[in-house]
Order: C-alpha cells, then sequence, then structure tokens
C-alpha cells in the first residue's frame, strides 16, 4: 500500500495590521454645554441692560458709596461764598445744588461753575470742593457801565459792551445814558474818551451813536456837543480847556459843533430843537 502525502490548501495572506490605534470618534457634545450656558447668560445680559437692571444696580452701588463717605466725615458742612454783590444767596444756593449734610465726593465744581454762568450778574466764577465738608466759591459779577436807549427801550449794559438781563434801569438811574444802534459797541472808547476831561464828563447826560461812526454828547442844559468822526479825543481835551479858560458853557449856548478840525460852531437858543433828540428817533447828523 502507497501511502499519499496530503497538503493543507494554503491560507489567504491576512493583511497586515496597523499599529497604529484607531481614534475614537469626535464628540462634538463636549462643547454643548459651554455653548447653551454662553447662550443662557447672553440672554440674561441682554436682558438685564434693556431693563435697566444693570444701571439701577450700578446706581444703587454709587449711592451707597457716597452714603458711606458722608457717615465717614465727609458730607458738606458750609458753603463760602466771595465777591457776591448783586448776585442774591438764594440763587447761588440754587446754582450749586448742594445742602447741609450731602456727600462732599458727589459734589461736581465744574458742573456747579457752569450753572453759576448762567446767572444774569456772574461774569465768571471759581468753585472748589474743600474736604472735608466746605463748598468754596468765589464770583466775579459784572460791572454795569451804562444805560442803552434804542427804539424807545431802555437796558443795562457791562463793561464789554452786553446786556445784563434782568437788570432793572431805574436802579442805574445814575449811569450815562447811550442812544442808538452800536452805542453799546463803542461804550467803553467813549467812556475813555470822557474821561480825559474828569470835569466835563461829570456834566455830560448822554451820548448819542450817529451812523455807528461818531457821537453827539449832550451836557446838563441840553447842551449837545458834536464830536468828530476822527479827532475826537482832541475835539474833547480843546472843548474842556475852553470851559475852564473862556467859560463856554456859560453863554447861550445849546449846540457845539466841533466836527470841523480848525473851526468851533455855536449855536444858541434861537436853534430849533437840539439835533440829539432827533438823532434818538434815528436821524443821522
Amino acid at each position: 500500500m502507497r501511502l499519499t502525502r496530503t497538503t493543507e490548501p494554503k491560507r489567504k495572506a491576512q493583511p497586515k495590521r496597523s499599529r497604529r490605534t484607531a481614534k475614537p470618534p469626535r464628540r462634538h457634545w463636549r462643547w454643548a454645554l459651554p455653548l447653551a450656558a454662553l447662550v443662557v447668560l447672553g440672554g440674561v445680559g441682554s436682558w438685564a441692560s434693556s431693563s435697566g437692571w444693570i444701571e439701577r444696580q450700578s446706581l444703587a452701588a454709587t449711592e451707597a458709596y457716597f452714603a458711606a463717605t458722608a457717615q465717614a466725615g465727609l458730607a458738606v458742612d458750609d458753603v463760602l461764598v466771595e465777591g457776591r454783590g448783586r448776585t442774591t444767596s438764594a440763587e447761588v444756593l440754587a446754582a450749586l445744588e448742594v445742602g447741609r449734610g450731602s456727600p462732599t465726593l458727589r459734589f461736581d465744581p465744574e458742573a456747579a461753575r457752569a450753572r453759576l454762568l448762567a446767572l444774569s450778574w456772574v461774569a465768571d466764577a471759581r468753585v472748589e470742593r474743600r474736604l472735608p465738608d466746605l463748598i468754596f466759591v468765589r464770583l466775579q459779577e459784572r460791572q454795569p457801565l451804562a444805560l442803552w436807549q434804542l427804539h424807545g427801550r431802555l437796558n443795562v449794559i457791562d463793561t464789554e459792551g452786553e446786556i445784563i438781563a434782568g437788570a432793572e434801569p431805574a436802579r442805574f438811574a445814575d449811569l450815562p445814558l447811550l442812544v442808538g444802534e452800536g452805542a453799546p459797541e463803542r461804550a467803553g472808547n467813549l467812556l475813555a474818551l470822557l474821561d480825559r476831561a474828569p470835569d466835563l464828563a461829570a456834566l455830560v447826560v448822554a451820548a448819542v451813536r450817529v451812523g455807528e461812526r461818531r457821537w453827539n454828547v449832550v451836557l446838563d442844559g441840553d447842551i449837545e456837543v458834536r464830536l468828530p468822526e476822527v479827532g475826537a479825543v482832541e475835539a474833547w481835551e480843546q472843548l474842556a480847556e475852553l470851559v475852564r479858560d473862556e467859560a463856554l458853557l456859560e453863554r447861550d449856548v445849546v449846540t457845539i459843533d466841533l466836527r470841523l478840525p480848525d473851526r468851533l460852531i455855536l449855536r444858541g437858543h434861537n436853534a430849533p430843537e437840539p439835533a440829539w433828540r432827533r438823532a434818538a428817533d434815528g436821524e443821522e447828523t
């Protein structure tokens, strides 16, 4: 008997396995919770902002802070004001918006200064917060310079030629009277001119701006002095010499015309109504 050798069928080669470890599937759910939290917080923040909750909480915290500082001794106990003449104390306190016992640190000096500058008599102001308990104010008030008449209406003007709102002209009847368009802007120059001859200036009753270019000055007794457009200072000083040396005002004179550089023209009582009255109504001479 012959032995037959049998062979096993060949096995298919198995693919070699990679030594690398297979990556697990991505897990996007890891970010789900933080994202959801952000969405919720964002919604809450939007609601808090739109409803004013944040602002109210901030305001409450600020008020609590100021209250604590006041309890610690930083509370207003006095207000010291210098330079106040025509401005009332009630006006000053109302503008400061501060009361005894209010927190010193909450007081805003710049805002208070702005309110003071809105008062009619206040030209400038300095406001300080002096710890622990004092508010200091120094006022610079406007100085009334003259009365200004235009179209029958009287106003008080200051040294800058500005109308002082609320000032009653009747209380300043001793001030010089200026009449006509453009008078306030040139008032300072005119008064400086008149002061070159103080004795004569003391007789001035009014000054009329004529054509916004020159002045007619009215002296006591309805004597009208017509000053030139150019050389008014020299003409005024010349008139002062004539009044002093020649007793010019004691003569029968109602008009002294100085507009011509080489001559003096006098007009007596037989002349018509003084030109300064007509100029006050708008006539230019």
